[in-house]
């Protein structure tokens, strides 16, 4: 299903409706990422060949039947919302055929794909179950949240990273603001990312920015439910608003698999301010 774009390049509008909805595409909207949302009503079966890109499809609600590589695995998933539990995903290299059917009631997954170099070494399909996920506490109000790495570098993949952040309400995320769009020995690695957003509830909203120190980008946006923003560059701050609880899935993709964000050195200091 297609997608209607703000007028402005970063953030893109779904709209409802069953079956794929792309958001973005790799060599197009972004040098590394595609990501796209499958929403699948009982019975509903949804298939892709992923050529040269390697897959993690997360599923954000409901459970899935999935078919990898010749292998598969019923019932994955399981949340009634993102703000329920802990995710479930599927990896699926190159050159491989992905089978999704929902498994006793509507589902929503999310398609997180970035293309592999030729010779580039990837995993057999595998399985990353919620006891799989990494959970830790960053940060502290107003700025503090709670991150899930779902693939990060302790996981086989070639170039994708992902996981979910959870702001509580009023709360900011990726705060102080931070990048990570150069490549500079220790300080950062340059990753490209976007962010696909759930509220709670869910007439809810809360803001992206996107920045940079010299002026040439300073972007705000009011994001909503099944809102994604693309994040080229840039510093990418994120606020809750009062009343709603905000999540993302985060994708990154770009020159190696560490993540070494750069803080605002303007804004860095309210990490030792005091409580």
């Amino acid at each position: 299903m297609p997608v209607s774009a703000d007028d402005r390049a970063h953030v893109r509008r779904a709209r409802s409706g069953r079956g794929y909805t792309r958001f973005c595409t790799s060599g197009e909207d972004l040098a590394h990422l595609t990501f796209g949302t499958c929403n699948l009503d009982a019975g509903d079966r949804w298939e892709m060949e992923t050529g040269t890109d390697e897959v993690l499809a997360v599923v954000l609600r409901g459970k899935v039947d999935a078919v990898a590589g010749g292998r598969g695995w019923t019932g994955l998933g399981g949340r009634e919302t993102v703000f329920a539990g802990r995710a479930t995903a599927v990896y699926v290299p190159p050159m491989s055929r992905l089978s999704l059917a929902a498994a006793g009631g509507p589902a929503l997954v999310g398609v997180c794909q970035s293309p592999v170099a030729a010779g580039e070494a990837t995993p057999e399909p595998y399985v990353v179950r919620p006891e799989d996920v990494r959970v830790t506490e960053r940060g502290r109000a107003p700025f503090g949240r709670e991150v899930h790495d779902i693939l990060d570098a302790s996981r086989p993949a070639a170039r994708l990273v992902v996981g979910e952040t959870f702001n509580a309400v009023g709360n900011w995320s990726s705060y102080p603001p931070h990048k990570h769009d150069e490549n500079r020995a220790e300080e950062e690695v340059r990753l490209e990312e976007l962010y696909y957003f759930q509220v709670d509830p869910e007439q809810g909203f809360g803001a992206q920015f996107l920045y940079t120190a010299d002026g040439s980008m300073d972007e705000a946006y009011r994001v909503r439910q099944g809102d994604v923003t693309l994040l080229p560059h840039g510093y990418h701050p994120v606020s809750a608003a009062p009343g709603y609880r905000l999540y993302y899935l985060w994708v990154m993709a770009g020159d190696g698999r560490q993540l070494r964000p750069f803080d605002d050195p303007v804004h860095a200091w309210v990490k030792s301010m005091p409580a």
